[in-house]
C-alpha cells in the first residue's frame, strides 16, 4: 500500500516500494532547505553543484560501504554534484561514536578523510577498529574528539535532526538516497547509481 509523506515548501514526496519522488502537494516535515542546505551539514564533492545528492548512512552499515566507491566515483566524474552524507547512526553507541570522530574533523578541515578512512571499513566496527582506521589515515582521534566536542551542540544537532528527517520519510535503514528530487531507499549499484542521475539531470 502507498503512503504519503511531504516535505513543507510545496514539494511532497511519494513513499512507494522502489522510489520516492517529490510531488507539489506538502504537510507537516521537513522542509527542501531543512534537507539540502543545513548549515551544519558538512558538503562533499562540489558545494556549488548543480545536482544534490543525499545520503543517509551508518559507519557500521556494509551496504553503505560496498557502495561508497561507486558513489565518490560518480561524484569525482561528474564533477558538479553536491553530496551530503548525513550521519544516521542506527547501529548503537560504536556508529554514533564513528559519526562524532569524524564530524569532528570539521574543526580542523580533516572531514573528507575520517569519513573516507571509515567508509573503507569492513563490516561492523569495534572502538579499536575506529581508531586503527583513523590512526592508519594519519589522524589523530584524541584531535578528533576535541574536535567533536568544541562543536558538540551543533553536531548533536545536526544528527537529531537526520534521524527526524528518515522518520519522516519513513525510512527503515540505511543506505538511501536522495538524488535531486527523489527519494532511493536501498543500495543503488554504480549502474543504478549513474541512471539515477541522468534523470535527475532530466
Amino acid at each position: 500500500m502507498l503512503t504519503r509523506r511531504f516535505f513543507t515548501q510545496g514539494l511532497g514526496v511519494l513513499v512507494a516500494s522502489q522510489a520516492l519522488a517529490f510531488g507539489t502537494q506538502a504537510e507537516n516535515g521537513p522542509s527542501i532547505e531543512d534537507v539540502l542546505f543545513d548549515p551544519d551539514q558538512p558538503v562533499l564533492g562540489n558545494p556549488d553543484g548543480d545536482l544534490s545528492i543525499v545520503e543517509y548512512f551508518d559507519y557500521q552499515c556494509p551496504f553503505c560501504k560496498r557502495n561508497h566507491p561507486d558513489l565518490m566515483r560518480a561524484v569525482e566524474r561528474d564533477g558538479n554534484i553536491r553530496l551530503l552524507m548525513k550521519d544516521w547512526p542506527i547501529f548503537g553507541g560504536t556508529s554514533t561514536r564513528a559519526a562524532q570522530l569524524a564530524l569532528g574533523g570539521l574543526a580542523d578541515g580533516s572531514y573528507a578523510r575520517a569519513h573516507a578512512a571509515l567508509m573503507a571499513t569492513q563490516g561492523r566496527l569495534s572502538d579499536s577498529d575506529i581508531d586503527t582506521a583513523l590512526t592508519d589515515a594519519g589522524l589523530s582521534v584524541d584531535i578528533l574528539q576535541a574536535g567533536y566536542r568544541s562543536l558538540r551542540d551543533r553536531l548533536d544537532g545536526l544528527m537529531v535532526r537526520n534521524g527526524r528527517q528518515a522518520a519522516a520519510f519513513g525510512l527503515s535503514g540505511t543506505p538511501a538516497f536522495i538524488i535531486g528530487t527523489v527519494i532511493y531507499p536501498g543500495a543503488l549499484n554504480a549502474d543504478d547509481l549513474d541512471a539515477a542521475i541522468r534523470r535527475a539531470r532530466g
